[in-house]
């Protein structure tokens, strides 16, 4: 039975919450832990379309099965992905009963019977998709429905002031922030580290041999390269992170509060993500590529700048062992 007093101060609470100067992540994450604790969900998870508008991206997710792998949905895949080419919302008493549900419990970590999903909008369109599920069947009512429509609807602000900002800084041939967005945000981000005292990562990669593919096959065929390149970066990174043009074929991902090991395992998805893409770059015809990744986390003190330099020469060390790997920096030692 939906408690309507406890519904409306959560909405309340976190409506003043996500007025708040927080990280984006940190505050949608307010979305999926109420919608978890009102709805009596096993899992919440807020999902957001990619830039190519072709994958949604697993933005947030609380309850069970939230520290797995997210399974991953294209556009018109799944009921999420249905909910999103449609814009309309569902409610599946058994999910396991619709031909659009996904099933793979074993990787998700948690089992699926009743399923809400409801789309996320703004300015009439469809950006993301906000769901919550049950292992009961039968487990939801149209009102909580209405419920989890009101929580992804109290969400959008923050979404649409971080996508407008995001258009003044970005390079409109990756979709990634422009070189000039790279230092002023690391050290805010380097600040915000300091300030909660949580780690801050930073990857420095280039594609290997890229002048080839200009030489080769031309210009057009090597921005077609960087865009599929930027695009499968994003697919591979968090909301959080930030993916920056360097230049020419070089890029940073900035990786809020993630120590050493995580920002390692992130650099060898994406080298592995890379790895197995065939990158399109004319009529019927594809070709592979690699990437050699540096990383490095913030040792509490320097300089967003030495911390980047770090990171660019740990990319070069990758490039002398052979290319198509990640290496690490280690941090400087204070006398």
């Amino acid at each position: 039975m939906l408690d309507a007093k406890l519904a409306l101060e959560t909405l309340l609470e976190l409506t003043r919450a996500l007025r708040g100067e927080r990280p984006l992540e940190e505050a949608l994450g307010e979305v999926t832990r109420a919608a978890v604790r009102l709805l009596s969900a096993n899992h919440a998870s807020l999902r957001l379309l990619d830039d190519s508008g072709e994958h949604l991206l697993a933005a947030v997710r609380s309850g069970a099965g939230s520290d797995r792998p997210a399974l991953s949905f294209r556009r018109g895949e799944g009921v999420l992905g249905w909910v999103v080419d449609h814009g309309e919302a569902v409610l599946l008493q058994d999910a396991r009963h619709d031909a659009r549900f996904k099933r793979n419990p074993a990787k998700q970590g948690f089992v699926v019977g009743s399923l809400m999903v409801v789309p996320m909008l703004a300015a009439g369109r469809v950006f993301g998709a906000l769901s919550c599920s049950s292992d009961r069947t039968d487990a939801f009512s149209e009102e909580e429905l209405q419920l989890l429509q009101l929580l992804a609807n109290c969400s959008v602000p923050p979404i649409e002031k971080a996508r407008l900002e995001r258009l003044a800084v970005i390079d409109p041939h990756t979709l990634a922030y422009r070189q000039t967005y790279l230092l002023p945000r690391l050290e805010e981000e380097l600040g915000r580290a300091s300030r909660y005292a949580t780690p801050l990562s930073l990857l420095f990669l280039d594609l290997d041999h890229f002048k080839n593919i200009n030489d080769s096959y031309g210009h057009a065929a090597g921005d077609r390269v960087l865009r599929t390149f930027a695009d499968r970066v994003r697919q591979s990174i968090r909301l959080s992170d930030l993916l920056i043009r360097r230049g020419g074929e070089e890029f940073v991902v900035v990786l809020p509060n993630m120590p050493l090991d995580g920002a390692k395992a992130a650099a060898e998805r994406i080298r592995a993500h890379i790895e197995n893409t065939r990158f399109v770059i004319g009529d019927d015809q594809s070709i592979t590529q690699t990437v050699s990744i540096g990383v490095a986390q913030w040792d509490g003190v320097e300089l967003a700048a030495h911390l980047e330099e770090r990171a660019d020469q740990a990319m070069y060390a990758a490039k002398t062992l052979g290319r198509n790997r990640v290496c690490l920096s280690t941090p400087p030692t204070n006398p």
